[in-house]
């Protein structure tokens, strides 16, 4: 098939977004397909051989005046989509969704004449654009990784202040992406919580939903032999308030003091919650903070340093950082929430599951795992087994092929029928 993939922002470190597109996008090179993908900075990097389409922006999102001026190019600001995004940025909007799908309806249709693409796979952009870019006659299917309702709702759980909540309301396109997701050809989505979730907030039935699980790259994640510096490792965006930083240190504050932390994010505030969170609970000599940027290797090596990973979101679509660490060999604690207990699994037998914000039980698990050598070393071999046997990036990409397939030939079936 000759596939466009499309990534609003596709670099590694912008989330698992990236991760999802590089990956499918080499799954499926090897497969034989033609993809291309379309991006938007910070770009992907790719496999050798797929071509990178750049659909440019001036990027200023949260940028501080004068730092969105760029004096080479000093005419660029007064393009319309420019001057629309600096506008609503300044309200804390995040325009890029929408800008990056009109962009590149705007292209459209050179694209299509030179390649005639059979498929348009969209990575949860769910633009007013890709509207457009179906009525053309190339079918859309996007993914949603979670619906974005999730964030916003994590967000309220702490932000009390209306000031706040109206700001985190203006954020996310949640507007855009309930009418815009039911009317593209297909949704897919990558866990069953997920899955339950779209039916709750864009009305989908779960029955028309696919779900393919994401992969890791196994050969990549692996066990490293390097000393341990840590008990527990946490790899993410701490600033997520759905990933349950709060009720991961109070646990910690619940344990012996010889039990440390790990927290690897490079984008923690100097007065973000991480350090807050630290001063009440008194934890600053238990817990490190890594804020330096990693290469994946750098990130492999970290994973190596800890004895068991800590996953205490409260909802996740899948949860890469569980699967990444099993792959390194390492047991998980996490939250039962969201897909994790799909990715973890339930038997125990590669990580402890607990209920969702509660510091005792959390506390208890881990204790349990980390307080005892021998039967975390087992649960690590039965973590890296089961990424190996379940999530598969090569199975991923085959499965969506069948999906796009089968979206494809409803999709001729009806232009015939009408």
């Amino acid at each position: 098939m000759r596939i466009a993939l499309l990534t609003y922002r596709g670099n590694m470190f912008c989330g698992g977004q990236g991760i999802y597109a590089a990956y499918l996008a080499r799954e499926w090179q090897r497969a034989g397909h033609e993809v291309h993908v379309f991006a938007a900075p910070p770009l992907p990097e790719l496999a050798p051989g797929i071509p990178l389409h750049e659909i440019p922006n001036d990027n200023v999102f949260g940028q501080e005046h004068p730092d969105f001026f760029d004096p080479e190019r000093p005419f660029s600001l007064l393009k319309p989509l420019s001057l629309w995004e600096l506008g609503v940025s300044r309200f804390g909007v995040f325009p890029e969704m929408q800008t990056f799908g009109i962009r590149l309806l705007l292209r459209w249709r050179h694209f299509q004449e030179k390649y005639r693409f059979d498929v348009v796979f969209d990575n949860q952009c769910l633009s007013w654009g890709l509207l457009g870019i179906q009525a053309m006659g190339v079918p859309v299917v996007s993914v949603i990784h979670h619906p974005l309702h999730i964030d916003r709702e994590a967000d309220f759980a702490i932000e009390r202040s209306l000031r706040k909540r109206i700001k985190r309301t203006l954020y996310f396109p949640l507007f855009m992406q309930q009418q815009v997701a039911p009317r593209l050809r297909r949704i897919v989505t990558v866990s069953e919580a997920s899955r339950v979730e779209i039916e709750r907030y864009f009305g989908i039935p779960q029955k028309e939903v696919p779900v393919v699980y994401n992969g890791t790259d196994t050969d990549l994640f692996r066990p490293v032999e390097i000393p341990k510096e840590a008990d527990l490792l946490f790899v993410g965006r701490t600033e997520d308030r759905k990933k349950g930083i709060g009720t991961m240190l109070e646990a910690l504050a619940l344990l012996p003091e010889h039990i440390t932390l790990k927290i690897v994010d490079g984008r923690i505030p100097d007065d973000g919650l991480v350090p807050k969170l630290i001063r009440r609970y008194r934890l600053e000599k238990r817990v490190q903070i890594h804020k330096q940027m990693l290469t994946v290797e750098e990130l492999v090596r970290q994973y190596s340093t800890a004895r068991a990973a800590i996953v205490p979101s409260f909802f996740e679509g899948f949860g890469f950082p569980a699967s990444e660490a099993m792959a390194c060999g390492l047991p998980v604690i996490a939250n039962a929430a969201g897909a994790l207990p799909e990715v973890v699994g339930t038997d125990g037998s590669a990580g402890r599951l607990v209920p969702a914000r509660d510091a005792r039980a959390m506390a208890k698990a881990i204790d349990e795992v980390v307080g005892r050598p021998t039967v975390a070393h087992r649960m690590g071999r039965a973590a890296r087994a089961r990424v190996q046997k379940l999530f598969r990036w090569d199975e991923a990409a085959a499965h969506l092929v069948d999906v796009f397939q089968e979206t494809r030939r409803a999709a001729h079936g009806r232009s015939r029928s009408t």
